[in-house]
């Protein structure tokens, strides 16, 4: 539905009012908000800001990429998954950032099962990312959900030795933050929430919540 709103000429403060109404309407609240202070419902970030993007009132222009990230609390569980959306007419390197980004989180869902090291969801990433001119942002990590909004285990998404199997029963996000070059750098604004890359270079997400099975791995937010 979020996706929908996203055309130029509208205001990511009049998604976050949409956003807010259809999750309240049908009998959930939108965990972000009031979460350790974050004002809105959910997240929307714009070209450079990489994660944690407050709802404002600039329009989105031709051209603009821009993610949506959405918890909602429903019946004592959260619910977590975010998509970067394209914003009338993008440039190729916009598209193509946004397409690595979705190939790069489903590279790191197949590699999902019991028994399985966490630290495999970064190598099948950096696999996608391998020989191209991106970066995954190493300072966001997934995170265990389910009746707590954040919880171990945590999902580095950049190379790493972390220590840790999936079992079944693990719940827990994907959401590789990618941005465009070799620069992973980053900046948090003066909200305390807001986080671009350095160099104002354009950056993507997505999402999804993986349930680890006694067989396999059933993504949660999939259509």
């Amino acid at each position: 539905m979020a996706g929908t709103l996203v055309v130029k000429g509208v205001t990511t403060d009049a998604i976050d009012a949409r956003v807010h109404d259809y999750i309240i309407a049908n009998g959930a609240y939108p965990s972000p908000l009031h979460y350790s202070g974050f004002p809105k419902s959910c997240c929307t970030s714009v070209n450079n800001v990489i994660v944690h993007g407050i709802p404002d009132t600039r329009p989105l222009r031709d051209g603009d990429i821009v993610n949506i990230d959405i918890t909602v609390y429903l019946d004592g569980y959260h619910g977590d998954t975010s998509k970067t959306f394209l914003v009338g007419n993008v440039d190729k390197i916009g598209r193509d950032l946004v397409q690595v980004t979705e190939e790069a989180v489903e590279a790191g869902i197949r590699v999902c099962k019991p028994g399985q090291p966490f630290q495999q969801i970064a190598k099948a990433i950096h696999e996608v990312l391998k020989d191209k001119d991106y970066t995954v942002c190493p300072g966001f990590t997934g995170h265990g959900i389910g009746t707590v909004f954040h919880r171990p285990p945590y999902i580095c998404h950049d190379r790493n030795g972390e220590p840790g199997v999936m079992l079944p029963g693990h719940c827990f996000t994907i959401e590789p933050a990618i941005i465009k070059g070799s620069n992973g750098d980053f900046m948090t604004f003066g909200d305390n929430w807001t986080t671009s890359s350095t160099n104002w270079a354009r950056a993507a997400q997505a999402e999804h919540m993986v349930l680890i099975t006694e067989t396999g791995a059933d993504v949660l937010t999939r259509d």
